[in-house]
């Protein structure tokens, strides 16, 4: 897409000076027949500057080059209505080029407003205080609670009250749908749980889905537009969202262990190998049970969890399986997983994810 845009950019370009060379004569031009005065030939010229200018700009991925395109592409078709006869097929060039221009435009939107957010994410906590997480304080936890801490090199490191994690991977929006991959971002604020996710989905060939999964204060929103353009989910602060993404939260501590020993979170002991965790927001509470191996790993977690994000959704089990662990900054936890709900007509295998990079309590990650 991004090479068709170019070169319709670069030969309408062209195509515009043409009108420029007609009006003062300055070779002759067959394809144009009608008469084009001086003053009207430089508005040609101008237009191909313009269109040289966006050329650039989007070239060099300057912001300005979507709204220059906008504004050259008006003026174009103003130029085309004035030829008609010579110019009609203009219609069609500008026509594709606004259709080509929007997805980008769409994504310049969506990007802000990700930015903004992510803003405030990270400005809501302090780095600065590396507090160790210390044994005698884990003592009043599950065993299986403790070993997982033990073992993942979470007790004697910097307690986790922030994160940035890297993701890559492949997911399907339906059961019988094809496997579509994936790049993602998420930010996490630990001391008061909250997340940003951000990601782009390969639908087919040129055409992307961007997605945003958040959580702030107990509040859920998920948002999905194609081409970043036309929204596709948009769901926030209902019963059903807000305790999906809490119980997001509760699941992905995973990655930052030293979560467990928040207030937030409150555990009980089930069996030697598994723990029920219950996440308390502000008006509500949300609860999973996680499951370890024999050597203390994370094996998966579980909960109950609303499938879909409307008014008529159904609770399901939702499940997180763990299928390899790797250390990021002398901290061990699970970089592949899978995700599964456990519907009536079968298991659907939704999210396979692999955790690429992780960030704990980033002071400059953000400058």
């Amino acid at each position: 897409m991004k090479v068709i845009l170019l070169i319709l950019m670069i030969l309408h370009a062209a195509i515009h000076l043409l009108g420029f060379l007609k009006g003062f004569q300055l070779t002759e031009i067959t394809q144009l027949s009608m008469s084009i005065s001086k003053p009207v030939g430089l508005l040609w010229l101008l237009v191909a500057i313009l269109f040289t200018l966006a050329l650039f700009g989007f070239v060099f991925n300057l912001d300005f080059w979507i709204y220059l395109t906008f504004f050259t592409i008006i003026a174009s078709q103003i130029l085309v209505v004035l030829h008609w006869k010579d110019a009609a097929y203009g219609t069609i060039v500008n026509i594709i080029l606004l259709l080509l221009v929007l997805p980008h435009f769409g994504k310049q939107q969506f990007d802000k407003k990700v930015s903004k957010e992510k803003t405030a994410l990270i400005h809501s906590f302090n780095t600065s205080n590396n507090e160790i997480l210390r044994k005698d304080e884990i003592l009043n936890l599950p065993a299986s609670v403790q070993n997982w801490l033990l073992q993942s090199g979470a007790v004697g490191s910097p307690k986790t009250v922030g994160a940035h994690l890297i993701q890559s991977g492949k997911l399907k929006t339906k059961p019988n749908s094809k496997w579509l991959p994936f790049q993602a971002e998420q930010h996490f604020n630990v001391k008061s749980p909250a997340f940003l996710w951000v990601a782009e989905v390969e639908l087919f060939s040129g055409v992307i889905l961007s997605g945003r999964d958040r959580l702030e204060e107990g509040t859920g929103e998920m948002l999905i537009k194609l081409a970043s353009l036309i929204p596709v989910v948009n769901e926030k602060d209902n019963h059903s969202i807000n305790t999906g993404a809490m119980i997001r939260f509760l699941g992905e501590i995973c990655w930052f262990p030293s979560a467990a020993v928040n207030e937030y979170i409150n555990w009980e002991e089930l069996d030697s190998l598994s723990a029920k965790a219950t996440f308390t927001g502000k008006t509500q509470s949300v609860s999973g049970i996680f499951h370890f191996t024999e050597g203390g790993e994370l094996s998966s977690f579980e909960a109950l969890r609303y499938f879909g994000g409307g008014k008529d959704a159904q609770r399901h089990l939702w499940k997180i399986e763990v299928l390899a662990y790797k250390t990021f900054e002398g901290i061990k936890v699970p970089a592949l997983c899978r995700v599964i709900w456990k519907l009536p007509e079968g298991d659907f295998e939704w999210l396979q994810l692999s955790v690429t990079e992780v960030n704990y309590n980033p002071t400059n990650l953000y400058d």
